[in-house]
Formats: structure tokens, sequence, C-alpha cells
């Protein structure tokens, strides 16, 4: 049995639709699933025109009616975009209340098990604020519509893991975030994320807020008052956790395969070096080379998997955009949801 993943366009104006074709141009995500993108057939009629993909885009109505046909690319249409009344590249509220409304019903087909998974495209946040939805991002937007109060983002690439203790925050604000309840339960996040993903025993490293992991108390307390009782009281459950490990040395660690997953304290700490060991730049044109991340929120009543990038407006409509971050999305998807419906 093959798991049904819904697959959110994102923003039109952007690279979603394209990656999306991209991704379901390769035959071996039809061997692992069966795929349902959730958009609007304009859009993807017109990135299956300029990327010459020649796919052939069957409208359903229905998840059932979904078939999983190897170049054939299911599609659920919501027709928000009408031809010439959205633009590529730009930011406009009617592509933000589409891209919006995508992700809506994934999650509604997620949370009445029509679908197994969501992986979703790319948004612009500025773009679905201007369409009146007031989220600072994909993650916001899912607790808020599963009615889900503890949550946390993964990102992952081949090479390495990360959980974060707080995300899309100012650095002043997170360092107010981080309380003993809130690293212990990213923790635990953390731990049924990577059984989720195979593995038994999770070795997990948490890592310290500040410089030296305070250097016992010269560069801070947060240390000592908040993350050592967070992870002390996880090591009572059994959980195989370190820490606070310095986060100058902490990722090198976990890159040697010291640890499975780290858990990071704030945004940066943890998306620098998932981006820095999973994508590559060309130095002469300036263009990716590499794009392997995932990013996947965790503690949600469903599975939530996504791309580690934005829109990429500068180059959306232009046929160069890179799927592989989609492609990985994809995988881990289907791999959580196989073993969250025991499906063989």
């Amino acid at each position: 049995m093959r798991p049904v993943i819904g697959i959110t366009m994102g923003d039109p104006a952007g690279i979603g639709p394209e990656i999306a074709l991209k991704a379901l141009a390769r035959e071996e995500i039809y061997k692992e699933c069966i795929p349902v993108v959730i958009g609007d057939y304009e859009a993807l009629k017109d990135a299956n025109e300029f990327t010459n993909l020649h796919l052939t885009l069957r409208e359903i109505n229905d998840v059932n009616e979904a078939q999983g046909i190897y170049k054939t690319v299911d599609y659920i249409n919501l027709n928000l975009l009408a031809p010439g009344r959205w633009e590529y590249k730009k930011v406009s509220a009617t592509c933000g209340n589409a891209a919006f409304n995508y992700v809506k019903k994934a999650i509604e087909l997620a949370l009445e098990n029509k679908i197994h998974a969501v992986v979703t495209g790319p948004i612009s946040k500025e773009a679905i604020n201007l369409a009146g939805y007031h989220y600072s991002g994909h993650t916001e937007i899912f607790a808020d519509l599963t009615n889900t109060k503890e949550y946390a983002m993964m990102l992952a690439n081949d090479n390495l893991k990360v959980v974060h203790v707080t995300t899309h925050v100012s650095l002043r604000k997170a360092c107010d975030l981080i309380t003993k309840e809130r690293v212990y339960k990213v923790i635990r996040l953390a731990n049924d994320a990577m059984k989720m993903l195979d593995v038994e025993s999770p070795r997990i490293a948490v890592a310290g807020l500040n410089p030296h992991s305070s250097e016992n108390g010269l560069f801070g307390d947060e240390e000592e008052k908040y993350i050592i009782p967070a992870i002390e009281e996880a090591k009572k459950e059994g959980i195989d956790v370190e820490g606070p490990v310095p986060p100058d040395t902490v990722f090198v660690k976990a890159l040697s395969g010291q640890y499975d997953v780290v858990v990071a304290m704030y945004h940066d700490q943890g998306h620098i070096p998932v981006k820095l060991t999973g994508f590559k730049i060309d130095a002469k044109t300036g263009r990716f080379t590499e794009v392997k991340g995932i990013n996947c929120t965790l503690g949600l009543p469903i599975i939530r998997t996504s791309v580690d990038h934005g829109t990429a407006f500068g180059k959306a409509g232009e046929g160069r955009a890179n799927e592989e971050s989609l492609v990985d999305a994809i995988k881990m998807a289907v791999k959580m949801a196989r073993y969250k419906f025991q499906i063989k």
C-alpha cells in the first residue's frame, strides 16, 4: 500500500508550482506514494509549459479518485486564480490568499484522514499577511488550524537534524522564551520524531544558549536555571540526552555521528548549520547547485513536512528552480506516514 501525500502548491508567484511538477516528474516518487497536488490549474498548466515536462494534469474532486500513475499529476483545483490576474515574482494579496487556502484545504483533508501527510511548497509571509491572514509562517498556520499548543520546528538534511526551542521571534524575545518546560517538551518531541524516522534509540544533544554554555554562569544563567533541569527531567524518562553542549561544537559532534539530533535554542542557531551542510552555490553564477533540506512541524495531530527554502521570486517562472528539497520532504513524509499509520 502507498500512502496518500497531499502537496500544497505554495505561492503561485514563486517557484512552488514548478518544483511540485518537477518532483512529480520523478518516477521514484510514485513508487513510494500516491501524490495529490492541492492548488490551481492555471499555475500548474503554466509551469507544465515553461518547464517542458509535458505531464498530464488530471483534476480530481475527491482524494479517493487519485490513481498515482507516473507522468499523470492528480490535483485538486481550488480555482482561485484567474488567467492574467497574477504575476510571477511579485508579492500580492491574490497569491497570498491562494497559498493560504491551499494549506487550509490540505489540513482539512489530513484531519479527516483522507490523506496521510501534508507536504508544503513555499509561501510568502508578506503575501499571506497582505491577504489578511496574520501568521509568521507555515508552522503557526498548522498549529492554529489544528489547535496545537505545543509544537516545534525540525530542520533536516542527509547530514544533520535540528529541532528548535524557539523560531520566528526576535533574538531578544527568544531568550525570554527559554524555559525548563519548553526545553523539556522539545526534547520529547525530538525523541518522538527520531523514532518515526526509524531511529530506535535516539541520541539527543541539547545546545546551550550562551557562549560555551555559559561557562558555569560566567556568561549567563539560562543553562543552570532552565536547560539543565529540563535535560535532567528528560533523562528520568529514559531519554538518551546530553547537554547543554556548547553551541560552537555541538553541530560538529552531531555531524561526526555522535548524536542523531540536536535541540537548538533559537532560529539561526539551528538554521545556519543545516543550510551550511545542505545548500551549495556556484560562486560564479550565484545560483544554488544543491538545495538539500526539509522543514517538519513536530507535535501536530497530522504529519507536515516542507521544503527548507522560500518562494525564490527572483527565479520564478523561468524553469530553473531546484526541486531537491521538495523531493526530500515528500520522502520524509512517506517514512513518517508509514510509521504512524503502520503502512507496509
